[in-house]
């Protein structure tokens, strides 16, 4: 069976936006392949962070990943498993300065930092940070990547490593990952459907994937559809993106029925707001029963991933004493 690796950093709640954009593919995927889906809480660290905020993002990730479908034995916490660590520091000497100041990732955020401080502090965990990415996949063999294109640049580098690592090395030791292209959704703010939904951007930009129906209910009776300056007869972006949330709700048929209405020039977009507010809760509903469960085991559930991620960890452990034999480093086996 081939092999996927896909990752989430716990920067909060997760959103429709994460639902579909990733984790729903994730929960397909699960029955084709050999999957390791990490928390990727290092990664939650190159950006200003809180400590006990993080900690507890961490266990609220665990526990909505299981809500929403992920098999729990296929879970890991990246912090648990240190030859993550272990191999970004060898694969960074298998990548350039130059390949990580071009990073597009890099260049945002960093930018954003720059804004944000007074002190002009940007983390050198914000430039290293793809080469943890690498290290991520490297270390299970992974085949495939889930990705959308907008993520190539990162598995690109990946590839790179991998392939100057082989070259140094004197064998093909690493695969090279290859993107699996699965349908990576772009979910819009149904306050402002010129950016993509986003927590970071303030509560009013985000559908939770666990809040309160009547809130749901609220934001999207409030979306903005039409700004004015759209073609006529063209649908507008705030209108796709309610369209798209009907759709991957399950609300398939009403969906087929409003869109017709929009050919036609016949929808009233109250129709289309309350038919997406009721797919959306609706779907919504089965996640958060699963979650009020999950809530009673909490202390099971923390021994369950703690569980798996040491047993995904076998799989690392192998994978760095092979690394540091081809490397030359000095191996617990001598």
């Amino acid at each position: 069976m081939k092999s996927v690796l896909s990752a989430i950093q716990p920067t909060g709640d997760m959103h429709l936006g994460n639902y579909f954009g990733a984790v729903s593919n994730w929960v397909k995927l699960q029955e084709n392949y050999r999957c390791f889906f990490g928390i990727v809480d290092y990664h939650a660290m190159t950006m200003p962070y809180n400590p006990a905020k993080l900690r507890q993002n961490t266990w609220d990730l665990v526990m909505n990943l299981m809500a929403v479908g992920i098999k729990p034995e296929n879970l890991f916490i990246q912090s648990l498993i240190p030859e993550h660590a272990e191999l970004c520091w060898i694969l960074n000497c298998f990548c350039s300065y130059g390949q990580l100041t071009r990073m597009t990732q890099f260049k945002d955020k960093s930018l954003q930092m720059a804004e944000k401080s007074k002190d002009d502090y940007i983390s050198a965990g914000l430039l290293d940070y793809p080469v943890l990415q690498s290290a991520d996949i490297l270390l299970y063999k992974a085949d495939y990547v889930p990705i959308g294109k907008d993520q190539e640049q990162h598995l690109e580098l990946t590839r790179d490593i991998a392939q100057r690592f082989n070259g140094q090395v004197g064998k093909e030791y690493f695969i090279l990952p290859e993107a699996l292209y699965t349908e990576a959704l772009k979910i819009r703010s149904t306050a402002d459907p010129s950016r993509k939904m986003s927590k970071s951007a303030g509560e009013k930009h985000s559908i939770g994937l666990f809040e309160e129906e009547a809130v749901t209910t609220k934001k999207i009776k409030s979306a903005v559809t039409d700004t004015g300056d759209n073609e006529p007869g063209k649908m507008s972006d705030g209108v796709e993106n309610l369209f798209l949330m009907l759709k991957m709700s399950g609300g398939v048929e009403a969906h087929n029925t409003l869109i017709q209405d929009f050919q036609d020039g016949r929808l009233m977009y109250s129709s289309l707001k309350e038919e997406t507010a009721k797919a959306i809760n609706e779907m919504k509903s089965r996640f958060i029963m699963n979650r009020q469960e999950l809530n009673a085991q909490k202390r099971e559930i923390k021994d369950q991933i703690k569980a798996s991620s040491a047993e995904i960890r076998k799989v690392a452990q192998e994978t760095i004493r092979e690394v540091k034999d081809l490397t030359g480093l000095a191996n617990v086996k001598f």
